[in-house]
Parts: structure tokens; sequence; C-alpha cells
């Protein structure tokens, strides 16, 4: 097999698959394996993954294992509504964990290295094409690898997408600028590390949340453009940063200047596709179904998507080691896409949620003010097993419309702002 694409989801792909006894070699672009961002957050969902696959232990040694997951009103700073995380655990059996994006992409690494999978870099891929045995791809230097199946696991630009639609990324106009804060950092010691912390915003939000242990704070700061709701190319700037939280609280302000100010990201997504194979080719993580990172599962559908593939790859497998790829794959097609649909359109919808001002910011802070903590309603879809067919699936969360606040709350709140 070939696996296009070093990234969380590539290795993990390429790692699941290996332990079923496919022979994997792994193509990656950059000249050296290696994650740029800062923090990332799993779920249930991802570390239960992780456990099968004999990680999530060390995965716990590079991360935080948080107490609490807050959501705090960012122009006042009020909390609105929490999740016990350690109550969670015992309802999924799992915990939910936050790591540096590079000690993740160095976990999956070294478990590669150790399982046997192929690594090569400086190896990007242009082109892809069925042939009568497989599948084949061309690099740009012009070399060919070819094998029975290849995964493209390409990102959010997917060369391999073009053979399955013709549609481009989907911008939302929104901007995030991230950063890490050191320990000793007074900063540091006004946040309380074992809580995973985000303040919504009109127009803005702010997460916060510990790292390696509690040597880091990572921060994210993710706000409207105004440059690019008109189209400009120039947008993101420190200076619409810095104006997009103005009128936000303190704590929030406070932490503005902490941010990696040299750098910032587009927020895109791509509209879900509900066809992922073409032949022995076949799209994983974010070439499939990039998200917005609202609900916090980019990288954990990925994740999900190699071990899906893998335990179908199991089924399918007769006793001399021969695999029954057309079956494998119209299963693994058959259910992801429906899960990754879902996460994708309801990231989208909880971005909105997030950035509501005037009235419907107060109904929805009347709304989540009156959760009971215990409450799983919006994450047992989520946070459950991941579904190997279509009928393990569950059913979805009912929305709450923002006008059944309780009037009275939502007006008073409003008066008093």
């Amino acid at each position: 097999m070939i696996v296009v694409g070093g990234g969380i989801g590539g290795l993990g792909a390429a790692l699941s698959l290996t332990r079923q006894g496919q022979s994997v070699r792994l193509l990656e672009s950059a000249p050296a394996f290696g994650e740029v961002g800062a923090g990332i957050q799993l779920a249930p969902n991802c570390t239960r993954i992780l456990d099968d696959y004999g990680l999530l232990e060390e995965a716990k040694s590079l991360g935080v294992v948080p107490d609490a997951m807050v959501m705090r009103d960012a122009v006042d700073g009020d909390e609105l509504t929490r999740i016990d995380l350690r109550h969670l655990e015992q309802r999924y059996g799992y915990p939910y964990l936050v790591i540096h994006r590079s000690d993740l992409h160095g976990l999956l690494l070294r478990a590669c290295e150790r399982a046997g999978v192929e690594l090569v870099n400086d190896a990007q891929v242009t082109s892809y094409e069925n042939t009568g045995a497989g599948a084949r791809v061309t690099l740009a230097s012009g070399g060919t690898h070819e094998a029975g199946v290849v995964i493209a696991a390409d990102g959010l630009h997917s060369v391999a997408r073009g053979l399955l639609v013709d549609d481009e990324p989907v911008s939302s106009a929104y901007v995030a600028y991230r950063g890490t804060v050191p320990a000793e950092q007074p900063r540091v010691a006004s946040v309380d590390l074992s809580e995973v912390v985000v303040y919504v915003g009109p127009r803005c939000h702010f997460v916060h949340y510990g790292l390696r242990g509690g040597e880091l704070l990572n921060q994210v700061a993710v706000f409207e453009s105004p440059k690019a709701l008109a189209g400009r190319d120039d947008l993101g700037t420190p200076d619409e940063l810095d104006a997009a939280f103005a009128d936000t609280c303190d704590f929030v302000r406070d932490g503005l200047p902490f941010m990696w100010r040299d750098k910032w990201w587009r927020m895109y997504d791509r509209d879900p596709v509900m066809q992922w194979v073409h032949g022995r080719i076949a799209l994983l993580g974010d070439s499939a179904h990039p998200p917005l990172q609202y609900i916090a599962q980019g990288a954990i559908m990925a994740v999900e998507d190699g071990w899906v593939l893998s335990e179908h790859v199991a089924r399918n497998r007769a006793a001399d080691g021969t695999v029954d790829w057309s079956a494998a794959l119209a299963a693994y097609e058959a259910v992801r896409p429906e899960h990754c649909r879902r996460v994708l359109t309801a990231s989208r919808k909880w971005g909105e949620l997030w950035h509501l001002d005037g009235l419907a910011r107060e109904q929805r802070n009347a709304l989540l003010r009156a959760r009971d903590t215990h409450d799983y309603a919006f994450t047992d879809w989520l946070y459950g097993p991941t579904a190997l067919t279509p009928d393990q699936e569950p059913e979805m969360f009912t929305p709450i419309p923002l006008s059944s606040a309780p009037a009275g709350e939502a007006a008073l709140a409003g008066g008093a702002a």
C-alpha cells in the first residue's frame, strides 16, 4: 500500500494498516517529518483508538488530562457552562486529552518506525491514476510509485480529491493566531491549567489550556477579518487581531501579546462529499473532510478514518493474507462520509453559535447557563465508539432554538450588559 501525506492522518493510517499485516510505504513531500502548530484536543473517540494502538499512556505522559472544559463569555468573562471531564471519562471509558500537535505527530512517527512503515521524504505527489493492478502516483521529480491501493491523506489542497469532485476550499473569513506561554511567565500563574477554557464573543473567541504537563500554556485567538470580508489579500494582520478583541474582558486582552504575531492561519473547510473512493484510490483525513475547528475533531476524524479502514481490511482478509480491496474500500466509504458530513456541518453551526452578538448572544448565554453539567446530549453522538457500519452511527442531538431561552433571564442579561 501507499499512503500519501505524512501528517497525523497519514501516519495514523500507515500505522493502523501495518498493524493489520499490510506493507505500507508513506510518501511525504517535505524534506523532513514535522508538524506546525501548537495544541490539539483529543476527545474520547480518539484516545480510545490510541489505546487500541498501545499509545495512550505515552500520549498522556506528553500531554495534560484536564479536569474540566469551561465556556465563558468573552465580553464580561462570566462562566456560561462547563463539562466535568473526569465524569466524561467515566461515561465514555477514555480520557479527554490535550497535547502539543508536534508531540502527537512525533508519537505516531515513532510508532510507524517501530512497525516497519517505509517512510519516504521529498516525495511530492502531483497526480494519481488507477492501473490494472491497483494505482500509481507520479512525483514532481518525475518518478512513480505503484501499489495495490493508494490512500491520499494529502490535506486541504488535496490533488487526489480532484478525481472525485471539482471544488475549492471554502473561506470562513476567520483568522487564527496561536501561541504558547512558558510556565515561568506570570500569565500562566493566573490560569487553572486543569481546565480547557473557551471565551466566546461577538465575531471572535479565545481558547487556552495547558500543555506538556503544565510546562506551557497554549492560547488560540480567532476572529472574523473585516479585510477578508472585503475581499482583500492583506487580511488577518495584528491590527485586526487587536481591534477584534478590543471589547473583550481584561483576561482575554492580556493574552494577545503572547501570540505569535508574525504568522496567522486562515480558517477554511470544504463542503462535505459522500464519495471518497475512486477505483483503488481513497481519500482520508483533510483531503476528504477538512472541518472548521469549533468542535475540535479535525485530526480525530483523520485518526478514525485510518482505524476504520484497517478494521475493514481485517474483516475482508482471507486466510492466505490477501485482501478483498473492493469490499474493504466500499465498507469504509459506506460509513465514514456520513459521519464526517455531520461533523463538518455541526462545526459550522457551532462556530456561528460562538460568535453571536446582541440579543442572540444573550439568548445563547441564558441557555448555556441553564444547562446541566452532566448533560451529554450534545456529545454522545460524537464521543462514543467509532462506528464501523452505518447502523452503528448514533442519532445526532436535537437542536435547541435560541428563541426557547428563558425570556426574563435573557432580557435581564441584555439590560445588564
